[in-house]
């Protein structure tokens, strides 16, 4: 009977859990910006005295960027979870279109429900204070954790973890749990719980493509002079088949079916694919044949032109021949696709459409694999369940379209399976003016990592 107790000690403190997450918001603390490093000590620093108000071993710990902190409980038994989440935050600019100030976070009635309304009130710190609201109320109401808990909050997630792979690698042994938890995702709807289990990983190339040794009058050279621009829009154009599946040499080599029983629980969803089009103006898929828009987004890989250009774009026309040609393009992949496998095709197909006259120089190229979680762990299923019951739709295993770094530094250098579990709505605005977070959804999430963690604390 615990967690009944504890489910409503955490409805009896909402008021008091909602004053602590309001504390944390006040705080600036913007990573990518040195002038607010201070900030972001002075968050660590909250973060660890909270912690220890409830029992947590915690301490700062210093990094060549801004601080991390971690904590550990004084539960010993069960399942050893490892909770993550990122303190830091982005930018409020452009500010003129905030309608209050960023970090005087402040409760506000919309039509949707109330909600609370600041930088970083949804990424991250409204979804990280879920997780320590529900250890709060667990010690609360039976003076102990349901299992052993460690936590661990980063301060560059926003300004790209500078910071995080050697600190991970030095402290891989303090690191060392059963299953690491991450809430910095959000529900596929807004009554369907869902946990993450496969992230997409990207390679991206920047090149450029030069033919003649300078620009050239199209009148007195065009015709018998290559131009780079031609050449670089039918190698680009041939990435694709007519079936919208990619041409480069072995793309598809680690690419696996997506399980019955993840395809049953997608198809299940309240997904509209050509709602989703219409809301940004398009009308048709234009991804591979036979594959649902769910399918195309989250377990899917792709190939896109992020950006080409070369010659005059300025006002009016010159009529000039361009020397060069530039595009940046990326990948995202998964399963088990190598990164330096789809560079080294991709660059092969570029270096096939080349003429005599031609070359390619590569200016920047970088990968990282995808992220696959193995659902068949117990913890997940346990999660699901406890989900489930926590909310009006049953638990979700979902792609997700990006990538979130973190989880494949945990498998990879801690050997943890990751589950990806957050509450955060689509409008939350994350990254942009006017951030909020559904009360509902934090209230409910609190909720929720109290079941989680009691399930978590179950031996079979």
């Amino acid at each position: 009977m615990s967690l009944e107790k504890v489910l409503v000690h955490i409805d009896a403190d909402q008021d008091a859990a909602l004053a602590r997450l309001i504390d944390l918001l006040k705080i600036e603390s913007i990573s990518t910006d040195p002038a607010y490093a201070g900030e972001c000590d002075k968050a660590a620093d909250w973060l660890v005295d909270d912690l220890k108000s409830i029992g947590f071993d915690a301490s700062k710990r210093p990094t060549p960027g801004h601080p991390m902190v971690m904590a550990h409980g004084d539960q010993t038994d069960g399942t050893h979870v490892l909770f993550y989440g990122h303190y830091d935050v982005q930018p409020v600019d452009p500010l003129e279109l905030w309608n209050a100030a960023p970090f005087d976070a402040k409760i506000e009635d919309t039509p949707n429900g109330p909600v609370i309304r600041g930088r970083g009130s949804s990424d991250d710190k409204g979804q990280l204070m879920t997780f320590v609201e529900a250890c709060r109320a667990w010690k609360t109401v039976t003076g102990s954790l349901p299992t052993k808990i460690s936590i661990f909050f980063e301060g560059e997630e926003e300004s790209s973890s500078p910071s995080l792979v050697p600190y991970m690698n030095e402290n891989k042994d303090e690191l060392q749990a059963d299953v690491a938890l991450i809430c910095d995702t959000g529900m596929v709807e807004p009554n369907t719980p869902s946990i993450v289990t496969m992230l997409r990983g990207m390679v991206k190339a920047e090149f450029t493509i030069t033919g003649p040794s300078k620009d050239l009058h199209s009148g007195m050279y065009g015709g018998p002079s290559i131009n780079p621009l031609r050449v670089m829009s039918q190698a680009l154009g041939a990435l694709h088949d007519e079936t919208g599946r990619v041409t480069l040499e072995g793309f598809y080599d680690g690419v696996p079916e997506l399980p019955a029983n993840v395809a049953e629980q997608w198809n299940n969803l309240d997904f509209d694919g050509d709602k989703f089009l219409n809301e940004v103006g398009l009308s048709k898929p234009a991804g591979e044949d036979g594959r649902s828009v769910l399918e195309m987004l989250w377990s899917r890989p792709t190939a896109e032109i992020n950006g080409m250009w070369g010659g005059y774009t300025g006002e009016g026309f010159k009529t000039v021949l361009p020397s060069e040609a530039n595009a940046k393009v990326s990948f995202r992949l998964v399963g088990q696709q190598d990164p330096d496998q789809v560079e080294a095709a991709f660059k092969k197909h570029i270096e096939s459409h080349l003429p005599e006259d031609c070359t390619v120089t590569y200016h920047s190229t970088s990968g990282d694999s995808a992220s696959n979680m193995a659902i068949d762990h117990p913890a997940f299923e346990k999660a699901r369940n406890a989900l489930s019951n926590e909310w009006a739709n049953e638990g979700v295993f979902v792609g997700c379209g990006g990538s979130i770094p973190i989880a494949g530094h945990f498998q990879d250098i801690v050997g943890l399976e990751t589950m990806l579990i957050g509450f955060a709505q689509d409008d939350d605005s994350i990254h942009s003016p006017n951030e909020k977070y559904d009360l509902r959804s934090f209230h409910k999430g609190i909720r929720s990592w109290a079941r989680i963690l009691d399930a978590l604390s179950q031996t079979e």
